[in-house]
């Protein structure tokens, strides 16, 4: 893997489209106006022989017209002509390549694939795609993906970083980490993975100062024992959390008319996870759920404090705590009489702390405080019903200091309508993870509960969960 071109596509000093076209239709046109309105400070060089100039910038015939040196260059080009192109791009010692277009191996043209695999190897070119959105980087404002901005937000600057098969799924993790304000590094859309792969992705990323947590995306792959050692290594210092998709026949089928890539048995992926001690989400849901737990502080066990003003809500969770394997704590005669200074006579200090409907925001603030200072809870769930009228806007301000102070995993559940789901966004955007179903909240830390031990323990096996 050329991991100086990686980085030189990551953090271009200038960018290349070939392909860049008046026509505002074009993945072309897109991509160059993407890259003008984003604020990236590079030079930037539309590369088209049909005309002089384009959205404002001189227009050159090929790569090899420039006189200046080009970091990345981006392709959006019908597939016959990509391989002179990358031919070219090597000839002028570009830094890397990221292919948009496809009609390659997910249509059976075979034939291309192994032009664009010979002249990476002739040249040393890290080239992702084709048949993919490519890349996204807000640190150097980067950007390849050719939907709008008015069709599709970008996070802000973070540490999540994405490795994905498929550019769709992709694309929705990103609108949505935008939309709950989820800070990403990179976004990585690698296609048809014909030069480089998973595996060379992972690696770059897993030496990447800026990301903290990895997401994976996959179907299939060409090379599943490098896969696992890469996944096994990788994960002991930074969470990965991955997906598979195509699991059944017809998914297998799909996925290759997809990528052209085999998505292979299912069980075989599944004990590699295992043994890698990656974090599989089972569906696009849990992925996205997994992926805002990790922002917390590593569990330092399993047992569970849960806080709340509706009892209903705290024997769902209850339910699920049980059901997940993991421990709801029983408070002593002395944590019953400290917590009866906080609740109204007529609640009763257990756990779940059900203080009643008439709750307030400073209940909720000491609760929280105690539990915080209680060395016997790892994990505290605050389940919040918002329709109460003692309950106002300053209790997210309340949770989201516990939060900034990172001493244990919080998580909140709240479930209602409009009003619920407004200040459910609210939190989002300071940093609180919060859920609608207490199910989906337990399952999510029993997780992250697992990943927790695998990292403070530093064992081949979790006899506890698995």
């Amino acid at each position: 893997m050329n991991s100086k071109g990686l980085q030189k596509i990551f953090n271009p000093r200038s960018v290349a489209i070939v392909g860049a076209t008046t026509k505002t239709s074009k993945v072309g046109y897109v991509v160059l106006k993407n890259l003008l309105d984003s604020g990236y400070e590079g030079k930037i060089y539309p590369i088209n022989p049909k005309y002089e100039e384009v959205l404002g910038l001189k227009c050159y015939k090929s790569v090899l017209e420039i006189k200046q040196k080009i970091d990345c260059v981006l392709i959006a080009v019908p597939a016959e002509a990509v391989p002179q192109v990358i031919k070219e791009c090597g000839e002028k010692k570009v830094g890397g390549i990221v292919v948009l277009s496809g009609g390659f191996e997910e249509v059976g043209r075979q034939d291309l694939a192994a032009q664009i695999k010979e002249y990476a190897k002739t040249y040393d070119l890290p080239i992702i795609g084709p048949n993919c959105l490519g890349i996204y980087n807000p640190y150097s404002k980067i950007d390849s993906i050719f939907f709008p901005f008015y069709k599709m937000n970008r996070p802000k600057p973070g540490g999540i970083s994405f490795v994905t098969q498929s550019g769709a799924l992709g694309s929705v993790m990103l609108d949505l980490a935008a939309a709950y304000n989820i800070g990403v590094s990179k976004f990585i859309s690698y296609g048809n993975a014909t030069v480089l792969n998973e595996s060379d992705l992972l690696e770059f990323l897993g030496n990447d100062k800026k990301t903290k947590t990895i997401i994976l995306y996959i179907e299939g792959v060409k090379d599943g024992r490098r896969l696992f050692n890469v996944m096994k290594r990788i994960n002991k210092k930074k969470p990965i959390i991955v997906l598979k998709a195509g699991k059944e026949e017809k998914g297998k089928k799909a996925a290759m008319s997809h990528t052209g890539n085999l998505a292979g048995n299912y069980l075989a992926y599944k004990a590699a996870f295992r043994q890698a001690k990656v974090v599989e989400a089972k569906d696009v849901d849990e992925l996205f759920n997994l992926m805002r737990i990790f922002s917390q502080p590593l569990a330092k066990g399993k047992r569970v404090g849960v806080i709340t003003n509706g009892g209903g809500l705290g024997v769902l969770i209850t339910d699920a705590v049980e059901k997940e394997k993991l421990e709801l704590i029983e408070f002593t005669k002395e944590n019953e009489q400290e917590l009866r200074a906080i609740i109204p006579s007529y609640a009763n200090p257990r756990n779940p702390l059900d203080m009643a409907a008439d709750a307030s925001v400073e209940m909720y603030q000491k609760a929280i405080e105690y539990y915080l200072k209680n060395n016997n809870i790892d994990l505290i769930v605050v389940a919040i019903l918002f329709q109460t009228p003692t309950l106002d806007e300053r209790l997210i301000n309340v949770i989201g200091e516990a939060v900034e102070q990172k001493k244990k995993p919080i998580v909140v559940v709240t479930i209602g309508g409009d009003y619920t789901e407004a200040y459910r966004k609210i939190m989002e955007s300071k940093g609180i993870v919060t859920f609608s179903s207490p199910n989906a909240a337990v399952k999510t830390l029993r997780k992250f509960v697992e990943y927790s031990y695998y990292i403070r323990c530093q064992i081949n096996h979790l006899c506890e969960f698995y």
